[in-house]
Order: C-alpha cells, then structure tokens, then sequence
C-alpha cells in the first residue's frame, strides 16, 4: 500500500518516495517483497502523486493499482479486489479465463484447471500478503515465517505484530491467551478503554490473507468513525464473529515494522539502516572505524580487507573490490573501484570507474564516465569527466581532463587543461601511449596527440602532434637586460 500522502512531514513529495538508507521507502518493501515472488506478482496501490510514484518503481517490474480517492487502508483493498476481479473476467495476453463447468463431468477438469491457474499466479491468487510502503526496515526471513504461519495454522488472516518499549498511537492486538497464536481482535488507540491502554503488542499493519475471506469481507466495512475511513483491521473482527481464524506472530525485532510520520523518526530508521549496513559489511571483513559517522547506502558492497576510514560516504550502487582503502571526507557515488584501489582524503567519485591498483587524490573530482585505468594516479585537485586514463598513467596535479581519450603510460603535468568545448560542442582529445604532457599546457579539442610525443610546457596545442615529435605552441621568449633596474630608476624619478 503506497497512496498516502503522509501529511505530517510537511513535504511536496510523496511519503513512500522519501529516502532512508539510499532509496525510497517503497523500493526497500519492494525488495523485500520480491525475495518471496516475482515483481509481477506484487501489486503496489497508489493514489497521491501516482505518477510519481509509478515512475520511482517501474523499473522494479511491479504491476501498479490507483487509488484516486484515499478513504483508507480498507478501500486499499477494495479497489485491488476490484482490479483483480476485472483482470479475471476479461482475458489478456498471457491470461485465461475458464468457462463455467456445465456438467458433473466437467467440474473436475474446471478444478484441475483452476488449481493450476491459481498455482501460476493466475487470475486471482489464493492468499494475500498486505506489506506498507513505508516500513523499509522489513526482513525477508520475517515475511516468509509469517507466510509459513498463515499456512500452517489455515488462518483466514495472519497479523504481523510487535511489542515496543512504548505502544501509545499504534492499534493493540489482543490474543485469546498470553502465548495463544490466536487474535480476537485488533482495537485502534483512540478506542482504547482505559483498561486496555497498557496491552503491549501492537499492529504493525503486515497481514497475510486467505484472499476470498478477505474480499468476502470488503464491501461490509463501514467508514463510520472520526476520520470517515473503510479500516482493514474490521476485517480480523469479521472473521473472529464468523468463526475464522485469525493468528499473529511477533517481530523478532521491533524496528522492522517501524514506519515513519515525521522527518525526525524518517531520520531514525535512516539511521537503524546504515548501521545494519556497515554491521553486514564489517562481519564480511571490511573495516570501518567510526561506523556511526560514516553514510553507507543500502546497496553498496565492498570487499574483504577494504578500509574505510571516518566520515565516508558510499552511496548509490557503489562497488568496491578488496584491499581498497578508502580516506576520511571522501564521497563515492554510483562508482566501481577494483582491488586495491586507493582514494585519498576529500575525493569525490560520481559514476566513475577506477582500475585495480589505482591512486585517487587527495581532493580529486572524478565526474561521470571517468575510466582510470590499473596503476594509473589521478593527484590533488584534478578533474576529470567522460575521460580514459590507461593503464599507469599519471596526472598529480591542478589538471582537468574532459571529453579525453588517454593511453598508457601517459604522464600530465600540473596545470594542464583540455579545452573540449567549443560553446556550442563537445570535442574529443586524444593522447597516445607513453606520451609526455608539459605542465600548464593547453590541447585544443579535436585533436590528436601520437605515440611517445613530447608537449613542451605553457604550450597551447591546436594541431595534431605525430608520434614521437616534440611541439611547443608558446611565444618566443624576450629577454631585455636591465630593463627592471631602468624602470626602477624611473619610477623614482616621478
């Protein structure tokens, strides 16, 4: 369920969409989701700001249900039934729709069919599992022994609860006995009796449902309370007053159902997932000193032996090999280091590749497309962007490097610049193998510098170079003696 506006983080953007360890809310259940089934079987309800939402999670490959109007978590529900129900009268691609038996004869083969429909996924499964979109901090494991559950005991619905240190503003799940797997029901805070305000275990609004008790159940729900909302959990009364069952299990954690409503409790779960993170990490063989400072995203892996120093960040779906290590204020994004790769203090890295055995730094900037091959070293206060530096290649110092085809062996002076565009297009430089580059020179983009060349310094390249040449593009130098002492002079005069 993702149609919420989530009102009380005072933002433009959808509550699902708002990120904690590295992604949106709704991307960590929806992964979660999809370790038990195929994405085209998980069905994601959205209402506010839909296409936004439907933009954010698309690429997952999950099917989308709108909600225009949102009257609840109950009316969630309802208008996924209406969907399903639609889906299974009208045949699609890849879907059937099976004629009614007509004789005794027939019934059997309608079952046989229908069982294997329903065992696909196909048109309307046999059982639910109802998961928030904002409860990033849920466990596979924890959904499959809550689905194990709802199995086992034949449950028409099975609720996924937990007991925090403290209860008050969540909905209480009573059972008929300390220790019973059975629910009797589920009361809302506001309908507390004073009596009942201590009950400890709370609903975590995760279910598992036998599909037709739960569609059987729809349309009876009734919005008759303060906030003119159809409720889900009327459901679990529903089914007790039938006689069905209705069982729960508890969190072995209590985070793991934890949503959030404010910014500062967003901040929270933020915080509980980037230490799961670096605690993942560290029991693989990465070392972090001062794990709470640094900022880890969800899906960064890094390698055995790496080290990460204080206030890193990793973020995006950065990779990193073994036997890196990775300096204090740094931030890689989005980027991919082989083995033993080191980057010094203050880098920053943003859709970069670096090669095994590379140096990066102090303070370089590597933009997008920046390929830095084995061995190469890329110095203090140099850029690159959309540039190969190969293999053993070196440039230490003040120099930017854009729209650069750069081959090995290749040594950059400090201060060098291509000039790759032209105020209107970009323009490629290319450098040849064990090419020598003199400080503070410029190369004119498009151009070409051969094999084994030699740039002389404070040059400004605007023509090809051969292999093996020397250019200098620089004025002639003008010595005039004495010239300082006669000006001097002259100056003192006046």
């Amino acid at each position: 369920m993702a149609a919420g506006k989530g009102t009380r983080l005072n933002s433009k953007r959808p509550k699902v969409l708002h990120q904690v360890g590295g992604r949106a809310l709704l991307l960590h259940v929806i992964a979660a989701a999809k370790t038990l089934v195929p994405a085209d079987r998980i069905y994601c309800i959205i209402g506010h700001q839909a296409d936004r939402v439907r933009a954010a999670a698309e690429a997952t490959g999950v099917r989308f249900v709108l909600q225009e109007v949102q009257l609840g978590t109950g009316h969630a529900m309802q208008e996924l039934k209406a969907y399903l129900e639609a889906r299974a009268k009208s045949p699609r691609v890849g879907y059937f729709v099976l004629p009614e038996p007509r004789s005794a004869a027939s019934q059997a083969k309608h079952r046989e069919l229908s069982e294997w429909l329903e065992t696909a996924g196909l048109p309307i499964p046999k059982h639910l599992l109802v998961l928030s979109g904002d409860v990033p901090l849920i466990q596979p494991e924890t959904l499959a022994s809550l689905c194990d559950l709802h199995l086992a005991e034949r449950a028409a619905m099975t609720i996924l609860t937990a007991v925090p240190q403290d209860p008050t503003g969540y909905g209480r799940v009573f059972r008929t006995a300390p220790g019973s797997p059975e629910v009797t029901a589920i009361i809302e805070q506001k309908a507390l009796t004073p009596a009942q305000l201590a009950a400890p275990e709370i609903n975590s609004g995760i279910y598992c449902f036998e599909t037709q008790a739960l569609f059987e159940k729809l349309d009876r729900l009734s919005a008759d309370n303060a906030h003119g909302e159809f409720y889900l959990t009327d459901v679990a009364a529903m089914l007790v007053a039938d006689g069905r069952r209705v069982v729960a299990l508890q969190a072995g954690s209590v985070n793991q159902v934890l949503g959030a409503n404010t910014i500062a409790e967003m901040m929270h779960l933020d915080h509980a997932i980037r230490i799961s993170v670096a605690e993942r990490l560290m029991a693989q063989g990465v070392s972090i000193f001062r794990p709470e400072t640094c900022i880890i995203d969800a899906e960064v892996t890094v390698g055995a032996d790496t080290v990460i120093e204080p206030y890193v960040q990793l973020l995006g779906v950065t990779r990193i090999g073994s036997d890196c290590r990775v300096r204090s204020y740094s931030v890689v994004q989005d980027s991919v280091l082989g083995d033993g790769v080191t980057i010094r203090n203050g880098c920053i890295l943003d859709g970069a590749e670096v090669g095994d055995g590379a140096v990066i730094g102090p303070y370089a900037h590597l933009r997008p497309e920046s390929r830095i091959g084995e061995q190469a070293h890329v110095g203090n206060f140099c850029e690159t962007k959309k540039t190969t530096l190969g293999r053993g290649s070196k440039a230490n110092h003040l120099t930017y490097l854009g729209d650069a085809i750069i081959g090995d062996g290749v040594n950059v002076g400090a201060g060098v610049i291509t000039c790759n565009y032209d105020g209107v297009h970009k323009h490629t430089t290319t450098i040849g193998d064990g090419v020598f580059v003199g400080s503070d020179s410029t190369l004119v983009a498009p151009i070409s510098i051969g094999k084994g060349a030699y740039i002389g310094a404070g040059s400004c390249i605007t023509h090809p170079v051969p292999a093996d040449a020397l250019a200098i593009g620089r004025a002639q130098q003008v010595t005039k003696e004495g010239w300082a002492a006669a000006r001097r002079a002259a100056t003192k005069k006046t």
